[in-house]
């Protein structure tokens, strides 16, 4: 975890490549799924990849967190035991968790964090995840900076570090209260294999059945930017600055990392009270641009309070950016003008419009022509038949340019630590020390006869420059003195390895001083957790978890929803973004309004996808909606029956015989 002075942007890895890729691009953490439990079903890696990994991280001081996040069957608490124990021993320096009953295990002495998947919205139970032993804490997206600057109040800035997602694909649920993928198709997002049917287009109606939007995608929401506010995440508290992504790739990693990057650096610059969480620092070939990569348009959420347009509601997919529009339309191509004169298009560009239905429609470039002045002739890959509504005047956005992935596909960054060299002469020859920014220190000696130099005047300068060849490490040299009473003939050969091995004893020193992040001591007794019952939204999927709540006071604990003992409807996703509110008719906005005063009513509405149907039902006290449904009777006993076959055990209330007729 960062101390209370330090700013760790932390970037997401699909896998160890991606992963070593966002250190170079300015990451001071790293968080990738280990081989199992990682809560994206996709995205595992070998232990030897973490391994790989955490000793790239390592070099720059950078940490690597393994996420362990599911929630665990009985029968997978051991195998999740033994992944700890393999992670630690690979080198990674934190496991980011969700059930509780690991805490219950026989763990390493590898510190812990709380996924979002602990859904940690109030004071209270981040002081409790504190006091039993967590040591970072992400907090749900939807908070405010005021709800974010109460949780960092409860805390110990030295026992417990706040981070807050700045980026990326946002959840429209409170992360771990979602679960109609499971209800409706038996994969639980808990447990990492998510339907996503947050993305979905959905007939909206009312009481009345009639309708209040048409094929409309009202649980989709934008894409997380917190550009604009990283100032005031700093001030409320956040100290560790998450991206999304772990299912993202290469370019979207590089990209990302290198614009917050920045940012910071810019923040730091001016606020010397604060520090970067690692060593080094980052120079790009290329102008981040968070435009160019995979994005549903951009919004800041709830971190300045409720806003009317948080949702990507006409299409879950990238729009892209507007570029120009058509200005003829022929048999085989079209002609478009740019809006930038100096805009160029590529072979292989993706571009899309909005047809009069405002469906997205692409139109990927398979040749462009340049006829100059901004004017582009395109040929697109699928026949122009297919372009319904493409006419003259149509605006063309482009969601992919060829030219940023070829940038993106070559080196774009480098990442140096910055030493001091001193080449001075000792007994029977010659001795290079060097002293990197965080005072870590290697030398070398060579045992050298002194020889006059052919050339006195540029033996020094020679000098200089031989030692300061440090293009194959990690290193770049702040400042490089040859304190030499006398001009030295040095054979190249001789600085060279002069110089790699003072380097490669730096580098060993480095290696010698990292130290572990420090396992946090639960306090003792343990703390009452700030509820005595627990529903099934406490996710407690095995015996585990339920002796960790019992012992911290919880009296009555309902199984996980994945124990499939709620039959009936239950809410099935709840979230802070309103259906009502986003369609203007939340009573709140009414209000005092002429003329529809009291006639708005939170009723609930109905969502319609095919033959699936869920209930909106509106929380208006804390400002909060339910999606209600019911688990299919497939699901119940698709789950029966691999609990039978395969003898999986797992946390139930009521015998097994009761919660699966």
């Amino acid at each position: 975890m960062p101390h209370a002075h330090q700013l760790e942007l932390l970037a997401p890895a699909r896998d160890a490549d991606i992963g070593i890729e966002a250190i170079q691009h300015g990451a001071d953490a790293v968080y990738i799924g280990g081989p199992g439990f990682g809560a994206r079903a996709s995205a595992g890696n070998s232990v030897a990849d973490i391994a790989r990994l955490a000793t790239h991280a390592h070099r720059f001081d950078a940490r690597i967190f393994v996420t362990l996040n599911t929630i665990l069957r009985d029968d997978e608490l051991e195998p999740a035991r033994r992944l700890a124990w393999q992670m630690y021993d690979a080198g990674a320096d934190a496991l980011i968790i969700q059930d509780m009953g690991l805490l219950e295990l026989d763990l390493p002495p590898i510190q812990l964090h709380a996924s979002t998947q602990t859904d940690i919205r109030t004071p209270e139970k981040a002081r409790f995840l504190q006091d039993a032993g967590l040591s970072q804490i992400v907090l749900a997206r939807e908070l405010t900076l005021q709800e974010i600057a109460g949780v960092r109040d409860a805390l110990d800035p030295d026992r417990c570090s706040i981070e807050f997602f700045i980026h990326g694909a946002l959840c429209v649920a409170y992360s771990g209260q979602c679960y109609i993928s499971h209800a409706h198709t038996g994969r639980s997002a808990n447990r990492g294999d998510c339907s996503q049917a947050c993305r979905l287009p959905y007939q909206v109606l009312d009481a009345q059945g009639r309708f209040v939007a048409h094929d409309a995608h009202v649980l989709s929401m934008k894409d997380n930017n917190q550009s604009l506010n990283l100032g005031p995440l700093i001030d409320a508290g956040v100290r560790s600055f998450k991206i999304e992504g772990r299912y993202k790739d290469m370019g979207y990693v590089k990209n990302i990392t290198a614009h917050y990057r920045r940012l910071f650096d810019e923040i730091l610059e001016e606020r010397p009270e604060l520090a970067r969480a690692s060593s080094g620092q980052v120079s790009f070939g290329f102008t981040p641009d968070p435009l160019q990569n995979f994005n549903r348009e951009f919004t800041d959420y709830f971190v300045n309070g409720r806003q009317a347009d948080i949702g990507a509601f006409d299409t879950p997919k990238n729009p892209g950016q507007p570029i120009g529009f058509v200005t003829r339309v022929a048999s085989d191509h079209f002609e478009l003008r740019t809006d930038d004169p100096q805009l160029k298009l590529s072979n292989g560009d993706g571009l899309c419009y909005w047809d009069q239905q405002k469906a997205l429609v692409g139109a990927q470039t398979n040749r462009v022509e340049d006829m100059q002045s901004g004017l582009w002739r395109v040929f697109p890959k699928d026949a122009m038949a297919t372009l319904h509504d493409l006419r003259k005047g149509t605006t063309i956005h482009r969601n992919r340019s060829m030219d940023w992935v070829r940038t993106l596909e070559k080196k774009s960054s480098d990442r140096r630590i910055g030493a001091w060299l001193h080449l001075a002469e000792c007994e029977g020859g010659l001795q290079l020390t060097v002293t990197d920014e965080d005072g870590h220190a290697g030398e070398s000696r060579v045992a050298l006869e002194w020889a006059a130099p052919k050339d006195e005047a540029g033996a020094a300068l020679k000098l200089r420059e031989a030692m300061g060849r440090l293009g194959e490490t990690h290193f770049a040299p702040i400042d490089i003195r040859v304190d030499l009473p006398r001009p030295w003939f040095v054979p190249a050969s001789t600085a060279n390895a002069l110089r790699r091995d003072a380097m490669a004893a730096l580098e060993a020193a480095r290696a010698a001083a990292w130290e572990r992040l420090p396992r946090a001591t639960p306090v003792q007794p343990p703390v009452p957790y700030p509820d005595d019952t627990l529903s099934y939204l406490a996710n407690v999927f095995n015996q585990k978890a339920h002796d960790f709540y019992s012992r911290h006071g919880v009296k009555v604990i309902d199984a996980a929803y994945e124990s499939q003992e709620e039959e009936g409807e239950v809410s099935l996703m709840i979230t802070k973004h309103c259906v009502r509110f986003s369609l203007s008719l939340c009573p709140k906005q009414a209000k005092g309004v002429i003329g529809v005063k009291g006639t708005i009513k939170a009723e609930p509405l109905q969502l319609v996808n095919g033959k699936e149907k869920l209930t909106l039902r509106f929380d208006c006290k804390p400002c909060e909606m339910h999606v209600v449904g019911k688990i299919k009777r497939g699901v119940i006993q698709a789950g029966a029956r691999e609990a039978a076959e395969q003898a999986l055990v797992f946390y139930r209330t009521r015998p097994a015989s009761q919660a699966h007729p």
